[in-house]
């Protein structure tokens, strides 16, 4: 079935007519016509949420799922044949202690967001990185999870599985195998896949569930960073139960711990206080209630990140929508505007603030010059 005929045939065994539907999920009739019509197969995932929990099922049940795709940009391609082995070898082969300063600078590229200068050093790096022997397994991981991070970040998911596949043969151990699926279940959340993103995430923060009160800072932030991807998953699928209980055992784990911290075995990813109430955050946005997300945004310390770490700037694309839902457009337009200055590479990747930006200029008759230029920035389709 593609999305047309499962959403007629669900809707018909709900009893429902199309203007019952528009009633009581909020999506326009027009755009359930079309859908139903097989006129838009692109529809947002937070309307398929409104239309799945209308009519009493997963959202999981409404998304079809794309195939895995093939390599998506010709700039790519050098990435994905290093994972392969096809780049070759070095000519002088790495010693492990400058492979992995190689690897720390490339990681800190990452959290600062700059993703085409890490696109333009991660050929090179994974060729040597690939070449250590046996004994450097720890740090052959490392090298290809960060990887998976920049193809996942760009979209190329085919690529993505091979560099994931490849980090998790090489983890030494559970704690490393534990960051890799938690990766692995970001990359599936990208891709639709909601079920399978909560019974991974389930399954993982099940087997390394510590004992709170004697847990090590390592335990709490792998067990809490697997908590807040099944949070978020299962807010997408209208599960609010299983989310407000892994956020609840999330928030405990960050108590416990105090502070953000990004763990030895996941230097790119940071689990805290902070982590938890934006996830939070995050999960009242995908149940539209705007209002909750301004008031605990309020109360977030803006010390708590990383400076332009991609943490906050996911939480600043959730407060920029809550105020766009309050129709607070000029509110909205400035964090979209803060958020490209402190990180244009980032944001130029981000549909949701395309969405967001494309909301804001429907709303308005004429636009400003800096409306025009940042639509003209992040590909705003007209």
């Amino acid at each position: 079935m593609n999305l047309a005929e499962r959403l007629q045939s669900v809707r018909k065994r709900r009893g429902l007519t199309q203007k019952d539907l528009a009633f009581h999920s909020g999506v326009s009739l027009s755009l359930i016509r079309k859908l139903e019509q097989g006129e838009r197969e692109d529809t947002r995932l937070e309307t398929l949420r409104k239309l799945a929990k209308s009519l009493q099922v997963s959202t999981s049940d409404l998304i079809i799922r794309p195939e895995p795709g093939e390599i998506t940009s010709g700039e790519w391609e050098s990435i994905r044949d290093a994972l392969l082995g096809l780049n070759g070898r070095p000519d002088e082969m790495p010693t492990a202690a400058g492979v992995a300063g190689a690897v720390e600078a490339a990681e800190v590229l990452f959290t600062d967001n700059r993703f085409d200068e890490l696109g333009e050093l991660l050929p090179a790096l994974l060729r040597d990185v690939l070449a250590l022997g046996d004994g450097e397994r720890q740090l052959r991981s490392r090298g290809v999870h960060l990887a998976a991070h920049l193809l996942i970040m760009a979209r190329q998911f085919a690529a993505a599985e091979i560099a994931l596949r490849r980090a998790l043969d090489d983890a030494p151990g559970r704690f490393e195998e534990a960051a890799i699926i938690n990766t692995r279940c970001w990359l599936l959340m990208r891709q639709g896949d909601l079920a399978g993103t909560l019974d991974l995430a389930v399954r993982w923060a099940d087997e390394v569930e510590p004992r709170v009160s004697r847990a090590t800072p390592e335990e709490l932030a792998t067990w809490g960073g697997l908590l807040l991807r099944v949070s978020t998953a299962a807010s997408r699928n209208n599960e609010p139960g299983e989310s407000a209980d892994a956020l609840r055992f999330a928030q405990a784990a960050a108590v416990a711990l105090r502070i953000e911290w990004a763990p030895p075995s996941d230097p790119l990813r940071e689990f805290g206080p902070v982590a938890v109430a934006t996830r939070r955050a995050e999960n009242y946005m995908i149940e539209d209630r705007p209002d909750r997300v301004l008031e605990l945004a309020a109360k977030i310390p803006r010390s708590g990140f990383r400076a332009r770490a991609s943490s906050r700037n996911r939480h600043r694309l959730d407060v920029a929508k809550a105020n766009m839902r309050l129709h607070r457009y000029a509110d909205s337009f400035e964090i979209l505007k803060e958020v490209r200055v402190t990180s244009p590479e980032w944001i130029d990747k981000q549909p949701m603030a395309r969405d967001i930006l494309g909301q804001i200029v429907a709303k308005r008759r004429t636009l400003t010059s800096d409306m025009r230029e940042l639509a003209d920035f992040i590909h705003l389709e007209y």
